[in-house]
Order: C-alpha cells, then structure tokens, then sequence
C-alpha cells in the first residue's frame, strides 16, 4: 500500500517569463511537491536513507528553478523530471508551481501549474 509525503511551502526567487524585465527583476514562486510512495520500511526501520529525504527534494527543486524557462510549464515539467530520476521509489509525483503576481495589464494574485507523473 502506498501512502502520500508532501514537502510544501518551497519559497524562492527565480527569473521566469516571457518578459525581457522578468530575467532581470525576477519573481517570487512557491512550490509543493506530493509523493506518493511506500513508506513502511522508512517507517519499520526508522532510518532516512529508506525514505524521501526532504533536504534532497528541496536541492533538486532550487536546481531546476534556478534555470531560467520562459514558460513555468516548461520549469514544472523539468522539475518533475528531475525529481523522478532522484527519487526512484516515489510511484507519482505532483508538483503545483505558483508564480506570484505575474505580470498583466490588472491585478492578478498568482498563476499555478500543477504537474503529475505516475510510474507506468
């Protein structure tokens, strides 16, 4: 049986868009990511290296973030990807990317994507 982790509330700054000043200005995004996984031997032997190590996941996210697309379905996806090549027992994984107060001609508070990939 399979249960879900989730490591929510990833903030950072990152240079997204398609705008010439958004390479520059940048903007602040957050990202959370759902596994789910096996988790009754992390939970059996008590021991992280048979578990979804959050600092791992958090590092991979900054990676990918720090790799400027114009698109944020571009970053999702190659974030997601990069979370499936490091995390090998997760069976899905679903990322929501928010970006906040993208540019637009009105106020916006933000624009989400959520990305999912499950194991064949």
């Amino acid at each position: 049986m399979t249960q879900t982790l989730e490591v929510n509330g990833i903030e950072l700054w990152a240079y997204h868009g398609c705008l010439a000043e958004e390479a520059i200005i940048g903007g602040r995004y957050r990202i959370d990511v759902r596994f789910r996984v096996e988790m009754d031997k992390a939970a059996a032997t008590d021991k992280l290296e048979h578990a979804i190590d959050y600092v791992h996941v958090v590092e991979v996210v900054r990676a990918q973030m720090a790799i400027r697309s114009e698109l944020i379905e571009a970053v999702a996806h190659r974030t997601v990807s990069a979370l499936v090549a490091n995390f090998d027992q997760a069976e899905a994984i679903t990322l929501r990317l928010t970006k906040f107060s993208p540019p637009v001609n009105g106020p916006l508070e933000s624009s989400v994507v959520e990305w999912t990939w499950a194991r064949p």
